[in-house]
């Protein structure tokens, strides 16, 4: 059982991340892929910046894996990758893999991962539009926020 917790400037592999949760006795991998998307409340955008307290991110996405293995105790693998820098229009910004002995743990695990990541994890995004304007994005989820 292990957790690859990584934050990068490059782009994410699908393949590379899906690779180090794979595991012969586990009949499933479940994936979550969050991209660039073109548009944001009727603006185009154009792409996007991540920031990140890279530290104090690893040990929140440490925090989450520990949760998780905790909920679901048949989770095998886990892999957690973030970038930062610019992520183009159809790239990855985050990619999160789970692998257990049967699908609904997996399942299950990856959307309480993506959950608590935007919920937790001090990643910060600057959204770009195509009139050269941008705007700091904060997650509706965010624990921040509650206290405002």
């Amino acid at each position: 059982m292990n957790d690859y917790l990584e934050i990068r400037a490059c782009k994410l592999d699908l393949e590379e991340i899906t690779k180090l949760v794979s595991l012969p006795e586990c009949g499933a991998i479940s994936i979550f892929m969050g991209t660039t998307r073109d548009n944001m409340n009727g603006k185009l955008v154009t792409r996007l910046e991540y920031e990140a307290y890279n530290n104090m991110a690893l040990k929140e996405m440490k925090k989450i894996c520990d949760q998780i293995r905790n909920n679901w105790p048949d989770i095998r693998n886990i892999a957690i990758f973030h970038r930062i820098g610019e992520v183009k229009i159809e790239e990855s910004s985050i990619i999160i893999a789970i692998s257990s002995p049967h699908r609904r743990d997996s399942l299950e695990a990856v959307n309480y991962c993506i959950n608590e990541f935007k919920r937790t994890v001090p990643i910060w995004k600057k959204e770009w539009y195509a009139d050269s304007t941008y705007i700091w994005k904060e997650n509706c989820e965010c624990i921040h926020n509650e206290t405002k």
